[in-house]
């Protein structure tokens, strides 16, 4: 294969828990004579509450252009013209992203090599067999390669008639080194000092990690935390996150002196949080937050809902972690049993660690570069093969 090969991957946003992924990659297929090339822009209007853009000197920024219908942003982003000429092309498998559909056309009539990044699927559509799913269905088989999250999204991609064999299963992950560095930079009396600060001196204490939106199911997340207290009386919530539900959050939280909001949090301070812990509360849609529990060994509780994101496979109920059927009276039930059992708790607790070993950046950007090299070892082919 020819050197000075380069891959070009777009991404809408680019979001600070990416940061260490796109760097460990760089490197990656530096090491096998490929350049990679970043290509972002920024994030809509209303997802900047979410706090969580992030920034990296080598990358190239483009200004995305948003138009709100209905409740979708829908973008166009330009393609600088100076990389027309990439060898691979990966873009962001969505409907919305209108600019998609050149490098679609481009990849018909040049035979430009491109590759999808994604699910495979909306997890998260309330009408799965509607026409929205069936075109994405469609668009699936229209690339040479597919990047696909984990293996649940390998399987929505062979399901939409695409081959195994041009399939990369990524094992999605973030930076979990350095959250395992920050968990061990953590002493006894950090956590101690913070638990009394929060008014936690005496109990055990779950957390909840995550953007604050209605997929998150908060209102349920309220009910199986008052019901938890009455079954397991000096029990504590900590709530960890932003979104436009912080509102309901805090006025919640402001009644119940056993329930505390601390707001977005990252890095170390994050980490002191998570450490108070003994549990980890997410009822609703479970997505990268899964390797918080692993990295910290604090099991994650979740239920049998719809609309989780991919990463929910790397849960193995009973071994690393909890997941109920979709019933408040059950989920409470599996919760306080586990907070009455040490034993159980610490079953769960290796499970966790032994996950936080497999599902690292490390071996997501090998995994990825794997697939790249692949992909470029494959003549081009101009159409649909399939």
């Amino acid at each position: 294969m020819p050197k000075n090969l380069s891959v070009v991957i777009t991404q809408i946003r680019l979001t600070h828990y990416r940061i260490a992924f796109f760097e460990t990659l760089r490197n990656e297929l530096a090491s096998r004579g490929v350049q990679l090339i970043l290509v972002h822009g920024q994030p809509a209007p209303d997802e900047l509450e979410k706090n969580d853009t992030g920034h990296t000197d080598w990358a190239v920024s483009v200004r995305n252009k948003y138009w709100r219908i209905k409740n979708a942003n829908i973008v166009w982003q330009p393609f600088p013209f100076k990389f027309r000429n990439a060898d691979l092309i990966v873009i962001t498998q969505e409907n919305r992203i209108l600019s998609n559909y050149l490098h679609l056309l481009k990849r018909i009539l040049f035979g430009t090599k491109l590759a999808f990044w994604g699910h495979g699927a909306n997890l998260q559509s309330k009408n799965p067999n509607g026409l929205k799913e069936r075109f994405k269905r469609w668009t699936t088989r229209q690339v040479d390669w597919w990047f696909a999250y984990t293996q649940m999204s390998a399987g929505l991609v062979q399901a939409s008639g695409f081959p195994v064999d041009s399939i990369s299963v990524l094992n999605n992950s973030v930076d979990t080194s350095e959250m395992q560095s920050q968990r061990k930079s953590i002493t006894l009396q950090e956590i101690e000092h913070l638990k009394k600060s929060l008014g936690f001196e005496i109990g055990p204490v779950g957390v909840f990690v995550g953007s604050l939106y209605a997929d998150k199911r908060l209102d349920f997340l309220f009910a199986a935390a008052e019901a938890i207290r009455q079954q397991v009386p000096d029990f504590n919530l900590l709530i960890v996150g932003d979104g436009n539900q912080r509102n309901k959050v805090q006025a919640w939280c402001a009644d119940r002196p056993w329930a505390c909001w601390v707001g977005s949090s990252l890095g170390r301070e994050k980490a002191a949080y998570l450490s108070v812990a003994n549990v980890m509360l997410n009822p609703g849609l479970v997505g990268l937050g899964i390797l918080d529990s692993f990295v910290f060994e604090r099991p994650m509780l979740t239920t049998a809902c719809s609309i989780h994101s991919p990463e929910i496979s790397y849960l193995q109920n009973g071994l690393n972690g909890v997941m109920t059927t979709d019933n408040l009276d059950e989920y409470v039930a599996a919760c306080a049993d586990l907070l009455n059992s040490p034993e159980r708790l610490e079953v769960l607790r290796v499970g966790c660690r032994a996950s936080a070993n497999e599902f690292t950046v490390e071996n997501m950007a090998r995994r990825f570069a794997d697939g790249v090299m692949s992909c470029l070892s494959e003549p081009s082919c101009k159409g649909s093969k399939f």
